[in-house]
C-alpha cells in the first residue's frame, strides 16, 4: 500500500515543481493533494488523512507551524516535513515541541526532498509495525486481561484492598472508578430447562450485546464466568444513578424478552457513595440474586423492595397449616447443582425468609426442615457417588435444632460442604479435560492458528467455560500457558542449537520474527540474543534496546 503525500506551499512555482517534477508513483507514493496555505489545507488533510505532509513554514492566513499543531492534535500519526528559507532557532525549537519530523532549507532539490521522504517513510513503517505487534500482543493477552478484570471485581466487593490499590489496579486496566455514587446489579441468562446449558448462540449474542454497553462512563461490565455478569453503575448523584440504572435495565429486559427460550434473572444492590462501600451494595444484590433458585419466572429483583417484603408473603406461621409437599425440595436441589459456595449464606437466608419470619420459631418445624434438607443433600451426594459420611451428621438433632441460629448454622455448613464436594468431584472430572488440552498444545504449539476457540472446539467445551476450568486447574490462563510453553521451547532451541532466531520463531508458532523477539523480551526480560549469550536481562550497558530494531537484527542471526 502506497503512502500518501500532501503538499502545502504558497509559492505556485515551487508547488508545481514538487508536484510535477517528482515521479511520486514510481517511488511508491501517492501524491494525494495540495493547498496554497494552512487554512485551505487543514480541512483537506482531515478528509484525505495523508501519511506525510510537506509544508512551507511562512504562508498567509495560517503558517506551517500553526497547521502542524492542528494536524498533530487531530492526526498525531501524520509525519510532517517543514520547508523554510529561515534558519531561526526559535522555529526549530517550536517544531521539536510539535513533533515535526524534519526541516529542509529552501531551495531544495527533488532528490534531496525524496531522500527525506524515504527516511520518514521508514519511520512510519517502523511505527506501523510497532502498533501491529502491540495490538497482536494485546489480542493474545486478552484472556489475561479478562482474568485481571474478574480479580478487580472480587477486590471491589470483598474490601480486601485499599481504595488507593483499587484505583491503581483499575487504572492499569484502563478503567476509571472515580465517581460520586455506585451500585451493583448481578444478572444471569440461561436456556430454559437446561441447568447446565449456559451456552448457546442466543446466549452468545446477549453476552456480546451487554459487553457493548460498557461505556466506561456510567456502566462497567464484569464477567463472573458461569454466574453471569456484574454491572457496576456510576453517576454524580443518587438521582442520576437511579435514572441511568433504570434506563439500562429497561433496555436489557426489552432485549431479553426477544428470546423466548432464555430465562433471565437479576439482583439490584443498594446505592453507595463510597468505593469502599461497594461490598454492601454487592451483598444486597447477592441476596436478591439468590432468589433465582426460589422462583421460576424471569425477573429483576430490587434488594430494597425485597427487604420491604414486596416479593414475599408476611402471614403468621401456623404449623397445623403446613403441608410438607409444599416445601419445595427442587429449590434446594437446583442450588446444589448450580450454586457457588460463596452464595450459600444468601440462598439459605432468602430460603427461610420465603417460609415466613415465624416459621423457625417452632422447634418441631426446625427439626422437620433440618432433617428434610439433610436428606435432600444426602440424596444429591449419593447421586454423585459420594458418601453421606462426608458431611456433618444429624445424630444430635435436638442440639442442632435447639434454636433458630443453630439450625440455620448447621444447614449452612452442610450445604457449603456439599458444594465443596461437588466442586472436588468436578475438578477430578475436569482434570482429564485439562490433560487433553495440554496434550493438544504439546502436539500443535507450532501452529500459529492455535487458539482457545480452536482447542475448546477440540474438547467440545465453550471457550468461556474451558477458560475458567483451565485457569482453576493450572493457575494460568490458556493464553499464558500456551505462551509459556512456546517460550520454553524457544529457550531450548536457543541454548541447544545454532538456529537463527527467525527459524526458531517459526518452529514455536510465530511467523513474524519481530513479534517473537518482542514477546520473548516481554515475557523473559531479555532478547533472544541476550538469552543465547547468557547476558544480563537489561543488556551489557543496562539499557533497553528498541524491540523493532532488535527484531530486525535477530531475524538475521
Amino acid at each position: 500500500m502506497m503512502l500518501k503525500v500532501f503538499l502545502v506551499e504558497d509559492e505556485f512555482v515551487v508547488r508545481e515543481g514538487i508536484k510535477n517534477n517528482i515521479d511520486w508513483a514510481s517511488r511508491g507514493y501517492e501524491f494525494c493533494g495540495e493547498a496554497s496555505d494552512g487554512e485551505l489545507a487543514f480541512p483537506m488533510i482531515q478528509k484525505l488523512k495523508p501519511d506525510i505532509v510537506i509544508t512551507d513554514i511562512r504562508m498567509p492566513f495560517m503558517d506551517g507551524l500553526m497547521l502542524s499543531r492542528l494536524i498533530k492534535k487531530e492526526l498525531p500519526w501524520v509525519e510532517i516535513i517543514i520547508l523554510t528559507g529561515y534558519e531561526e532557532f526559535e522555529y526549530a525549537k517550536e517544531g521539536i515541541k510539535i513533533g515535526i519530523a524534519q526541516y529542509l532549507s529552501k531551495p531544495v532539490s527533488g532528490e534531496a526532498l525524496l531522500k527525506e521522504v524515504d527516511a520518514v517513510a521508514v519511520r512510519i513503517e517502523e511505527k506501523s509495525k510497532e502498533r501491529e505487534i502491540k495490538e497482536k500482543y494485546m489480542k493474545e493477552m486478552e484472556e489475561n486481561l479478562h482474568k485481571e478484570r474478574k480479580e478487580l471485581f472480587q477486590y471491589l466487593v470483598t474490601g480486601n484492598k485499599s481504595v488507593a490499590e483499587l484505583l491503581e489496579t483499575a487504572d492499569r486496566l484502563g478503567i476509571d472508578l472515580s465517581s460520586m455514587w455506585y451500585n451493583i446489579v448481578l444478572v444471569k441468562n440461561q436456556s430454559k430447562g437446561h441447568a447446565y446449558d449456559g451456552y448457546s448462540n442466543s446466549l452468545i449474542e446477549i453476552e456480546r450485546e451487554l459487553e457493548k454497553w460498557d461505556d466506561k462512563k456510567h456502566l462497567i461490565v464484569f464477567d463472573r464466568n458461569l454466574e453471569g455478569k456484574a454491572l457496576l453503575f456510576r453517576a454524580d448523584s443518587a438521582e442520576e444513578l437511579e435514572q441511568i440504572q433504570r434506563g439500562y435495565l429497561d433496555r436489557m429486559e426489552r432485549l431479553l424478552k426477544e428470546y423466548e427460550h432464555i430465562r433471565y434473572f437479576g439482583g439490584i444492590g443498594v446505592p453507595v457513595n463510597r468505593l469502599r462501600e461497594l461490598p454492601v451494595s454487592f451483598e444486597n444484590a447477592s441476596h436478591a440474586f439468590a432468589h433465582r433458585y426460589l422462583v421460576k419466572e424471569s425477573r429483576i429483583l430490587d434488594s430494597r423492595e425485597l427487604e420491604r417484603g414486596i416479593y414475599r408473603g408476611q402471614e403468621k406461621f401456623n404449623l397445623s397449616n403446613v403441608d410438607p409437599r409444599q416445601i419445595d425440595r427442587s429449590k434446594i436441589k437446583e442450588f446444589l447443582k448450580q450454586g457457588d459456595e460463596e452464595e450459600a449464606v444468601y440462598f439459605v437466608e432468602e430460603f427461610f425468609k420465603d417460609l415466613g419470619s415465624n416459621a423457625m420459631k417452632s422447634a418441631l418445624f426446625r427439626q422437620y426442615i433440618v432433617m428434610d434438607i439433610y436428606f435432600c443433600i444426602v440424596d444429591f451426594l449419593e447421586g454423585m457417588q459420594m458418601r453421606r459420611e462426608d458431611i456433618e451428621s444429624l445424630e444430635a438433632v435436638e442440639e442442632i435444632t435447639r434454636n433458630k441460629e443453630n439450625a440455620i448454622g448447621y444447614i449452612n455448613r452442610i450445604i457449603r460442604k456439599a458444594l465443596e464436594l461437588r466442586e472436588k468431584a468436578a475438578s477430578n472430572r475436569y482434570g482429564d479435560i485439562v490433560d487433553a488440552v495440554a496434550q493438544y498444545i504439546e502436539k500443535n504449539y507450532a501452529d500459529e492458528e492455535l487458539s482457545l476457540n480452536l482447542v475448546a472446539s477440540h474438547v467440545n467445551f465453550s471457550p468461556n467455560h474451558l477458560s475458567m476450568i483451565f485457569s482453576q486447574q493450572t493457575g494460568r490462563t490458556f493464553s499464558k500457558y500456551l505462551t509459556d510453553y512456546r517460550m520454553g521451547k524457544a529457550k531450548e532451541l536457543l541454548r541447544c542449537t545454532g538456529k537463527r532466531s527467525s527459524a526458531i520463531s517459526m518452529e514455536v508458532g510465530y511467523k513474524d520474527p519481530h513479534y517473537f523477539s518482542y514477546l520473548f523480551k516481554k515475557t523473559q526480560g531479555m532478547t533472544p540474543t541476550q538469552y543465547r549469550g547468557g547476558k544480563n536481562p537489561d543488556g551489557e550497558d543496562g539499557k533497553e534496546h528498541d524491540y523493532i530494531n532488535e527484531g530486525k537484527t535477530e531475524a538475521d542471526l
